[in-house]
């Protein structure tokens, strides 16, 4: 575990903020992957320990599982999940190439210790690892992934949203061996609905604010100028032969670029584009590094009048002199059903299943049998518009209208 903490693949998570643009609102909130991954591993640890006073676990697949939790956020990017959405990749796409790769660092140390362990690491995150209960410990609704971040993200952030009785889900946590898959006995129940109701909230009030949104809308914005002007053969300043510039030129990373590309590789770009003679280019840089960031207003109106409401809004911002294509867009969320536990969104493998009862338990999925989880999956939809701040009253008036 030592030698893959100190592959060049691991130590990068420490250039790559846990919480991508949040310290703009959570000042506090500067922990990196690095930490995150060192937590998830310890959870995993800690879990496995006492599954392993009950049921046989043997050594390759506690193994695996301890190094697929250290391991699965390697292929993330920079600023985490915004430059994900901006370049269109997945990170555990990149997470597996990583360890399966003969090149990497990582996959080295892996492949020195078991010419197995690799396979079985990826087979974890894509999960497709047998005694499935296992790889459940680390991608599904209630893994070691979600258990670290939800605690990290709340302490690092001072948001009291995501605390939630950690110590009890692990004691509660058993193998359900005919079926192969983790579950929680009838005395965790609470804390399950602690836990997911902690999500809701942390997600709603923290990974969703409008500020943080706001930020990656101007970063996507940056991005998306950048693109436009390279295209078009103007000039814009960028470092050559780095994977920044393949980026600028449309193309896929490759895992060793990927790899290379951090959090530092993006502010030093949008620290020279400040200087840029696009003012487009340099106007989002400096709201960027300035916090000059755009507004947003949440768009709480019957839907017949928010489609007139988005038309003139923008008409609103072009004619103030801004490019509506740079200066206004949506922020719809369109992955937030991804991020809440539902039944109905999220695979069977995956979910939550506890223990009916105490004497001659049931094995069920937890909104079965909790109402408090059902009232959880009624959803939260967003729906924002962000634009300058200089038309923020033009707005406002148009929005109580």
């Amino acid at each position: 575990m030592v030698r893959l903490i100190d592959t060049a693949e691991f130590q990068r998570l420490r250039r790559i903020k846990q919480l991508g643009l949040a310290n703009f609102t959570y000042q506090g909130a500067e922990h990196s992957r690095f930490t995150h991954s060192l937590g998830a591993l310890h959870l995993a640890t800690r879990t496995l320990f006492k599954l392993q006073n009950t049921y046989k676990i043997s050594d390759e697949a506690r193994i695996a599982v301890r190094c697929a939790a250290l391991l699965h956020d390697i292929g993330h990017g920079a600023f985490s999940h915004v430059i994900e959405s901006v370049l269109h990749f997945h990170h555990e796409d990149f997470t597996i190439k990583a360890v399966l790769s003969e090149e990497t660092e990582v996959g080295k140390v892996l492949k020195d210790f078991s010419g197995e362990l690799p396979q079985d690491i990826a087979n974890i995150i894509n999960g497709t690892f047998r005694p499935f209960a296992l790889s459940q410990l680390v991608s599904s609704q209630l893994d070691v992934d979600r258990m670290d971040y939800l605690l990290r993200d709340s302490l690092m952030t001072g948001a009291k949203y995501g605390i939630y009785d950690l110590e009890w889900i692990i004691k509660s946590l058993e193998i359900d061996e005919e079926s192969d898959r983790l579950y929680v006995s009838a005395r965790g129940i609470y804390a399950v609905e602690d836990y997911l109701q902690a999500r809701y909230y942390m997600f709603r009030q923290v990974y969703f604010h409008r500020t943080l949104r706001s930020a990656e809308v101007v970063l996507r914005s940056l991005f998306k100028r950048s693109l436009q002007l390279f295209s078009e053969g103007k000039h814009i300043w960028y470092a050559e032969n780095t994977p920044f510039e393949k980026i600028l030129r449309g193309e896929k990373l490759t895992l060793a670029e990927h790899l290379e590309f951090d959090d530092s590789d993006v502010m030093f770009h949008i620290k020279q584009w400040e200087k840029s003679d696009d003012e487009i280019l340099s106007d989002l840089a400096k709201r960027f590094l300035h916090r000059r960031l755009f507004k947003a207003f949440d768009l709480d109106m019957p839907d017949e009048e928010r489609q007139d409401f988005l038309t003139k809004a923008r008409e609103i911002v072009e004619n103030a002199g801004f490019n509506p294509e740079f200066y206004y867009a949506e922020d719809m969320a369109g992955d937030v059903p991804y991020y809440f536990y539902n039944k109905e969104t999220t695979a069977p493998n995956k979910l939550i299943y506890v223990a009916d009862g105490y004497s001659r338990p049931t094995i069920r999925e937890i909104s079965e049998i909790s109402a408090a989880v059902r009232g959880l999956q009624r959803g939260y939809q967003i729906h924002r518009v962000c634009f300058p701040p200089e038309i923020k009253d033009e707005i406002a008036k148009l929005y109580h209208q």
